[in-house]
């Protein structure tokens, strides 16, 4: 088996804990909490609930299709579609949310245990058109549960080390699109404030 397609461990089991980190936090959860806004701009606790449930499907959606020998769109209708999903889904009262949540981390936790070896290195397709392996769909799914969870604003949640090993690497060539290189460049070599990023 080549390195391409084995099944990439660690993003599992970190995409595992963080769902479960996830399910533990949300016991309890009553209907006032998920009514109220969340860390994020224009989004309730529903919200956020909401998109990572639907993250959730998008996730199994891709991998199921991967298993399949198919590259599939993350969200068969677009972004926009991904957003009315959100919004019809943000009301609802939270033990559905809660529900909801636990059953889409459940069936990811799933998939990516049946998973056949060959398909993790399968080429598939994110929301914004880019088509990665399939494996990457595993460290979007971490990403997404982990920061995501903080933005709920119950609590702090640190990333884990491993996320940020993961995960940093792929953002850093990333900054001078976001500012003016040549700030950047002089905050890094430590002659001037950090600059301001564009959002992310």
């Amino acid at each position: 088996m080549s390195p391409g397609e084995s099944p990439p461990a660690e993003w599992v089991a970190g995409c595992v804990a963080a769902q479960a980190a996830l399910d533990a936090e949300l016991a309890g959860l009553d209907d006032g909490t998920a009514r109220r806004r969340s860390l994020l701009p224009d989004w309730s606790v529903g919200h956020v609930l909401t998109h990572v449930a639907r993250n959730a499907d998008s996730v199994v959606w891709r991998l199921e299709g991967a298993a399949r020998g198919e590259v599939r769109d993350q969200y068969p209708g677009g972004l926009e579609q991904r957003r009315a999903d959100i919004e019809a889904g943000a009301g609802r009262p939270a033990v559905e949310l809660v529900a909801e949540v636990r059953a889409s981390s459940a069936a990811v936790e799933r998939v990516m245990r049946e998973l056949p070896d060959a398909a993790w290195n399968a080429p598939s397709r994110t929301a914004r058109g880019v088509v990665e392996p399939s494996r990457d769909a595993v460290l979007s799914r971490w990403r997404e549960v982990v920061v995501h969870h903080g933005d709920l604003g119950l609590r702090p949640v640190p990333i884990p080390p491993g996320l940020v090993a993961a995960w940093l690497p792929r953002e850093l060539p990333r900054l001078a699109e976001r500012t003016d290189p040549a700030a950047l460049l002089a905050w890094v070599i430590g002659r001037a404030e950090p600059p301001k990023l564009a959002p992310w």
